[in-house]
C-alpha cells in the first residue's frame, strides 16, 4: 500500500477514535452530573428551625431515616444537652437522636446555609423571632410548615406569610399536617400525616424525605384549606376542653365535637374554595377529632384550665408550651365576620379569649345551639 494511503487511513481512524472519546466524555459529565443531582434529591440536606416538641418529632423522623439534618435550637441548655446526651432537655426527654446525622446550632444562617429543604417548626407566634437574623436566602430551597397556626395580628398563614415577605415561590413551599402528637411521632408510634404543596414534585420530595414504616404520609394540593383545617381544629378543642373542665359528658362531648367538624367545613368551604375537598380524611377531620379527644393535646388542656375557673392569663401561663388556639381564635373570628360565615361555637370561644365571657356563660349559650 502506499505510504499516503497508510497516512489517509491512520488519519481516519485518528478521528474516529476521537469523536468516540468525546462522546465518551460528553455522556460521563452527563452521567456523573445526573447523578449527582439524583443523590441530592434522594438525600437531600434538611434544616429544621424550632426546638419544642414537635419539632424535636420532627429531627427525630428525619434521623431515622438517615437524612442529616442542621438544627436551630435557641435554647442554651437545650443546645448542651443535645451535644451532650443526643437528647432534648426540655422537650421530648426521652426521645435519643442519634448524633450521627444531626448538628444542632444557635446560628440560623449556618443551618439554612447548605440546607436544601427548611423545616419551619416553631409556635407560629416566635416565627418572625427565630426568622430576625435570617441573611441567606430561602428562594431556591424547599420550605416546608409544620406550624398549625396563623400568624398573630397578620392573619396570614404561615404558607402565605412565607410567600409574601421572604419570596420563597408557592410551588416551593410545602404544608405537613394532619392527626400527629409530637409523644407519639417521638416514640416512632404509627401515624397517618398529608403533605401538602401546589407543586406534586414538591410534595413528592418533603413525602420522600418524611416518609417510613411509622410516619405515612398521603399527598394533597389543598396548601391553604389545610392550613386552614389547622387553624380551626385548635379553636374546637378549645371549646371542647372547656366542657371538659366544666364536666360536661362523653355524649355532650361527641355532639360539640360534631358540631365543631360542621363549622370547620363551613370556615373551609368559604374561605378557600375549591371544586373537591373531602373533609372526612386525615387533614381535616382526623386532626380535629385527635385534637379535641386527646388529653395530649395542648390546646383541649388550656380550654379545660378555662372551664375550672382559670383567667385567660394565668392559663396561658400555667401551659408549659404555646396553645396556637388563643392566637387562632381572633384569626377565625376576624375573617368569619369579613365573610359573614355563621361560627358559633368558634365564637362563643373568642369571647370567652378576648372579651372575659365567663366560660360557664359561653358553655350554656353554646348548649343552644347544638342538635
Amino acid at each position: 500500500m502506499p505510504i499516503t494511503a497508510q497516512i489517509h487511513r491512520y488519519s481516519l481512524a485518528r478521528k474516529k477514535i476521537w469523536t468516540i472519546c468525546k462522546s465518551f466524555h460528553i455522556f460521563f459529565v452527563k452521567f456523573v452530573n445526573n447523578f449527582s443531582l439524583m443523590t441530592t434529591d434522594n438525600n437531600p440536606r434538611c434544616a429544621v428551625l424550632g426546638y419544642g416538641s414537635w419539632a424535636t418529632a420532627i429531627v427525630k423522623t428525619l434521623t431515622v431515616n438517615h437524612h442529616h439534618v442542621d438544627w436551630l435550637v435557641l435554647n442554651d441548655e437545650i443546645l448542651q444537652s443535645l451535644h451532650d446526651r443526643s437528647r432534648n432537655s426540655k422537650y421530648l426527654p426521652w426521645c435519643y437522636i442519634d448524633k450521627e446525622f444531626m448538628t444542632p446550632s444557635n446560628d440560623i444562617n449556618a443551618v439554612v446555609r447548605d440546607a436544601d429543604m427548611v423545616f419551619l417548626a416553631m409556635p407560629s407566634a416566635f416565627l418572625e423571632k427565630f426568622l430576625k437574623p435570617l441573611t441567606e436566602s430561602l428562594e431556591n430551597k424547599i420550605v416546608v410548615s409544620a406550624v398549625k397556626g396563623i400568624i398573630p395580628g397578620d392573619y396570614l398563614t404561615i404558607v402565605e406569610h412565607m410567600n409574601r415577605y421572604y419570596d420563597v415561590p408557592m410551588e416551593n413551599l410545602a404544608v405537613v399536617t394532619g392527626p400527629s402528637h409530637a409523644e407519639e411521632v417521638g416514640q416512632c408510634q404509627l401515624s397517618y400525616l398529608t403533605v401538602a404543596s401546589e407543586s406534586s414534585t414538591t410534595a413528592e420530595r418533603v413525602r420522600g424525605v418524611l416518609a417510613n414504616d411509622f410516619f405515612r404520609c398521603s399527598l394533597s394540593n389543598d396548601v391553604l384549606g389545610v392550613e386552614a383545617a389547622a387553624i380551626m381544629k385548635n379553636v374546637s378543642a378549645l371549646a371542647v376542653g372547656i366542657a371538659v373542665g366544666l364536666r360536661y359528658g362523653d355524649n355532650f362531648l361527641a355532639v360539640l365535637i360534631a358540631g365543631c367538624a360542621a363549622e370547620m367545613k363551613r370556615f373551609i368551604d368559604e374561605a378557600v374554595p375549591i371544586d373537591k375537598r373531602d373533609i372526612n380524611t386525615a387533614a381535616y377531620l382526623g386532626d380535629l377529632l385527635v385534637t379535641c379527644y386527646s388529653p395530649l393535646s395542648r390546646n383541649r388542656r388550656f380550654g379545660t384550665l378555662l372551664g375550672k375557673g382559670c383567667s385567660v392569663k394565668s392559663a396561658l401561663n400555667e401551659m408549659t408550651m404555646i396553645a396556637e388556639g388563643y392566637y387562632a381564635a381572633d384569626c377565625v373570628r376576624q375573617s368569619s365576620m369579613r365573610r359573614n360565615i355563621d361560627m358559633p361555637i368558634a365564637d362563643k370561644v373568642w369571647e370567652v379569649l378576648y372579651e372575659g365571657a365567663p366560660a360557664r356563660d359561653a358553655m350554656q349559650a353554646i348548649t343552644q345551639i347544638l342538635r
